[in-house]
């Protein structure tokens, strides 16, 4: 039994629900899911400054369910290398790269799935920049009283 192989790329910067919704979308396109994680290098490339730093957003994505393996991305070019050492049969990718990723189709299909705009990290880092007090009010922890 051949098992199908999927690659997605992403920064996943502030990991959230979304974010599992995305990976899982795109880990129902085949059996195994890799997922190519921007190093912080490649994401200031990119424009992107990250909140949550490369090893951490490794290992945080490292321990979905949904993830095979995690591998570093670390330029624009190493998607086709990836694809063809990796034996990839499908690159799942945010609609928001609609036929820049065509290039591989000579290796794997390429899919474009549509990506909710909260996945954007923008408004989240802006929050956590500006250090705005959480909506979230968790109830002060139980303390068992001492017997007498």
């Amino acid at each position: 039994m051949n098992l199908v192989r999927v690659i997605t790329y992403g920064t996943f910067d502030l990991l959230r629900a979304v974010h599992l919704d995305f990976l899982e979308q795109v880990a129902a396109l085949g059996d195994e899911l890799f997922v190519g994680v921007s190093t912080d290098a490649f994401s200031r490339l990119k424009g992107e400054r990250c909140v949550i730093g490369f090893e951490a957003r490794i290992r945080l994505v490292s321990a979905l369910r949904c993830v095979t393996a995690v591998l570093p991305e670390y330029g624009w070019e190493q998607k086709s290398m990836d694809v063809r050492r990796l034996g990839v049969d499908v690159l799942g990718i945010g609609g928001e790269w609609t036929g820049r990723l065509d290039f591989l189709r000579p290796w794997c299909r390429v899919v474009y799935l549509p990506r909710a705009e909260i996945l954007s990290t923008a408004l989240p880092r802006r929050a956590v920049r500006q250090r705005r007090p959480s909506p979230v009010v968790l109830p002060a922890p139980f303390e068992p009283r001492a017997s007498a």
